[in-house]
């Protein structure tokens, strides 16, 4: 298979628009709560926030800023978990922060008991009958997990775009793995979505995947399912609803991708199926692949790629005054300084 040329011909529900916009209806308002937190780090502020995901239910999230521009508006990038984490430690994830976005970090509901530090989010709505999240409900898209989490997701961009000092015109999605797959959901949903970067996104021709590949998360619908014989035609109607691809059709926002072509938890062939139905013609979108490498893809490497190409699309400059934050306000370090230079955009095709 010439991967980078891979297309999936991913059915689409007769009712998916309908399905997704009753799913994210929701009256009242997103934000519940704003507590600031002590983080031990003394140039970045983290805030404890809560805010209405799928049902109203809440979904908590740390929220971080540089601290000496608490006084201004910034961008901010939504980052999502990998499958089986949760939002950890406020001082885990601080590479966008340190970039000098403001940075939201969504809990995942019902999730964060795999690996990393844990997290703070019970799921509601959840019937296990099994014990992967994956698998929660998966005989109707009404009852299925990810119908819940990726509202959540959603909600996560209302919600940081209501917060104090954020540009709601430059909100940027991110994630790895599931993280990916719930970024390309928001920006299939989410129409005016100001960029997006995904690494190897899970739930991307979900078919496919499910027929080749023999490692967790797919593996374990595939487990459910080899028990549960009668839900196999449900479940491939529910995931229907879920599919990256599908999503990537109605997606508009700048978009880098990020591909390990060894890996076997998220295939390459399924981040090429939703890179290559991205947009349309014009779209701005680039992907970088890694021949040799398997899940991680480009690791870290790749992040230096990512920071360089948002930097050029949207800059970690302020838009202005911001209202009060709760906690100190502390000001510009230098005063006039000049934002990070721009960036050199990549090919649209970039086998690194």
């Amino acid at each position: 298979m010439n991967v980078e040329h891979y297309t999936a011909d991913v059915p689409v529900p007769p009712d998916f628009d309908q399905f997704w916009a009753t799913s994210l209806r929701r009256p009242g308002p997103v934000l519940l709560s704003v507590e600031p937190v002590p983080n031990r780090l003394r140039l970045i502020s983290t805030f404890d926030v809560s805010f209405a995901g799928f049902g109203g239910h809440p979904i908590r999230a740390w929220y971080s800023r540089p601290s000496f521009v608490e006084d201004v508006v910034l961008p901010a990038v939504v980052e999502f978990p990998g499958y089986g984490r949760g939002r950890g430690f406020p001082h885990e994830r601080l590479t966008w922060v340190s970039a000098g976005y403001a940075h939201l970090l969504m809990d995942v509901r019902g999730a964060g008991g795999r690996y990393g530090n844990g997290g703070d989010t019970p799921d509601p709505g959840a019937v296990p009958d099994a014990p992967w999240p994956v698998t929660w409900g998966i005989g109707s898209p009404d009852t299925y997990y990810y119908r819940r989490v990726i509202t959540d997701a959603v909600r996560a961009v209302l919600a940081v775009r209501a917060l104090p000092g954020v540009d709601p015109a430059r909100v940027a999605a991110v994630g790895n793995s599931q993280g990916g797959g719930l970024a390309l959901a928001v920006a299939g949903l989410v129409p005016d979505l100001a960029a997006l970067l995904v690494t190897a996104p899970f739930l991307c021709d979900i078919h496919h995947c499910l027929s080749t590949v023999d490692t967790s998360p797919y593996a374990e619908i595939s487990s459910y399912l080899a028990v549960r014989r009668d839900l196999t035609p449900a479940a491939y109607d529910t995931l229907s609803y879920m599919d990256g691809v599908t999503f990537a059709r109605q997606a508009v926002a700048p978009a880098c991708f990020g591909t390990g072509l060894r890996d076997n938890v998220c295939p390459p062939a399924g981040t090429y199926a939703a890179f290559n139905a991205y947009g349309g013609p014009r779209t701005d979108k680039e992907i970088h692949s890694y021949p040799f490498n398997g899940h991680e893809g480009g690791d870290t490497f790749h992040v230096a790629h990512q920071l360089e190409w948002l930097t050029a699309r949207m800059p970690p400059e302020p838009a202005g005054a911001a209202p009060d934050l709760p906690g100190p306000r502390r000001g510009w370090p230098r005063p006039g300084a000049p934002g990070p230079p721009g960036a050199t955009v990549q090919p649209q095709v970039n086998n690194t």
